[in-house]
């Protein structure tokens, strides 16, 4: 399968995954937390969640509107700039963890956010390369 298949991809499936998620936060918090075994919390602490939970499906839209909008390097300087969200979140959400601030039942974000920083450095440098390789070459 080729980078740009895989590229392609993961765009779909992390940005329709972190979409549904953020939008189901945002307007299904109650039913959405329970499937992450997440405690619901109530009164300010609930709104600030679903303001995170905009910020998620934002995220998740920027790997939807790099598909819709086409384009290679489109695509991969999406998957250059998530990596720092992802980075950023995994990190918070490690250390609350750590810290006592969240339970273990949040493991899954740091776990999928550091899955997807691995993969998209991966797709990343292949990208770059290839492309720089199909830049280079002579012209025949």
């Amino acid at each position: 399968m080729s980078t740009q298949i895989i590229a392609r991809l993961l765009a779909l499936i992390a940005g329709s995954l972190d979409f549904c998620t953020g939008l189901g936060i945002v307007i299904f918090p109650r039913l959405i937390l329970p499937l992450m075994r997440v405690t619901i919390p109530e009164g300010e602490a609930l709104v600030y969640l679903r303001f995170v939970g905009a910020f998620v499906g934002a995220v998740g839209a920027c790997y939807l509107w790099a598909l819709v909008r086409g384009g290679l390097d489109r695509l991969r300087s999406t998957l250059e700039l998530t990596i720092l969200f992802r980075l950023s979140a995994g990190a918070f959400s490690t250390t609350a963890i750590g810290l006592g601030w969240l339970s273990i039942a949040w493991v899954s974000v740091p776990a999928t956010d550091f899955t997807l920083v691995g993969l998209q450095l991966w797709l990343v440098i292949k990208l770059a390369s290839s492309n720089a390789a199909h830049t280079n070459s002579p012209a025949v």
